[in-house]
């Protein structure tokens, strides 16, 4: 092996070798790092708010055979997320993180009740009551924060998963970007991974539909961080239907 072909050996790699210490994380902030690893946690599949249960009406979709491979699950989702819940969700998820970030408890009450009655059907209504209900349950318990009890107390409806999510957040000072982004690709995730089971896809199809969705998330992020309540609306009238007729079909593997 000529000089030239050689690798370089980099100082991180080279002290490793030497001392067998962990190299540091680039300089990375205490706060950056502490956020980081709450949202990893908290929206990870691990966190027990029972997401796994629930397809979101993807079941009947492929029981009907609207959803069938990788390029019509992909398109399905797609405007769940720009057109659907996932837009509904993300910007509930912004006005309830800056109510409770601003303290405003009459503000997030009204968002809350909003969320909650925002639902096509009672199988949604139960998805997400019941994500909000744990994801509330275990923070309080392993990840309380000041002001949190405060917050919750205020509410005089159940508080809906992305609600959940926006409070818990904005008391721990979590950035709401970040926060938002992870929701979004935590709601998709697990969109697909219910498709996976049901078509069903293997992983590295599932993962080709999450590179697909990507544009996607980045785009409805963006759309809930500048949207008002009064531009919260969905126009997935399939996707709805869906969720409905989820309730009376014969065979389930799902909650919703």
């Amino acid at each position: 092996m000529s000089i030239a072909t050689i690798p370089t050996i980099t100082t991180a790699t080279r002290m490793l070798m030497i001392t067998n210490e962990p190299v540091g994380a680039g300089g990375l902030a205490e706060e950056e790092a502490a956020a980081l690893y709450r949202l990893m946690t908290w929206l990870s599949p691990a966190f027990p708010v029972g997401g796994f249960s629930y397809s979101s009406g993807l079941e009947w979709a492929v029981e009907a055979g609207d959803i069938t491979d990788t390029a019509t699950l992909a398109d399905w989702l797609d405007v769940m997320l720009g057109d659907g819940s996932g837009f509904c969700d993300a910007t509930f998820l912004v006005r309830a993180y800056r109510a409770a970030e601003a303290g405003n408890t009459t503000a997030l009450n009204e968002i809350a009740e909003l969320a909650a009655a925002f639902v096509p059907s009672r199988e949604r209504q139960l998805e997400t009551t019941s994500q909000g209900r744990a994801f509330i349950d275990v923070a309080r318990a392993a990840w309380d924060a000041d002001g949190l009890d405060a917050m919750i107390a205020a509410c005089s409806t159940p508080l809906v998963y992305p609600v959940a999510v926006g409070v818990v957040a904005a008391m721990h000072g979590v950035p709401l970007g970040s926060t938002l982004h992870a929701f979004l690709h935590a709601l998709v995730s697990n969109w697909i991974s219910a498709a996976s089971r049901l078509i069903p896809l293997g992983q590295t199809d599932s993962q080709r539909v999450l590179v697909k969705l990507e544009a996607a998330v980045a785009a409805t992020a963006n759309r809930a961080l500048n949207a008002a309540l009064d531009d919260i609306g969905s126009a997935t009238f399939r996707a709805d239907l869906a969720s409905l007729r989820h309730e009376t079909q014969y065979t389930r593997l799902f909650r919703s």
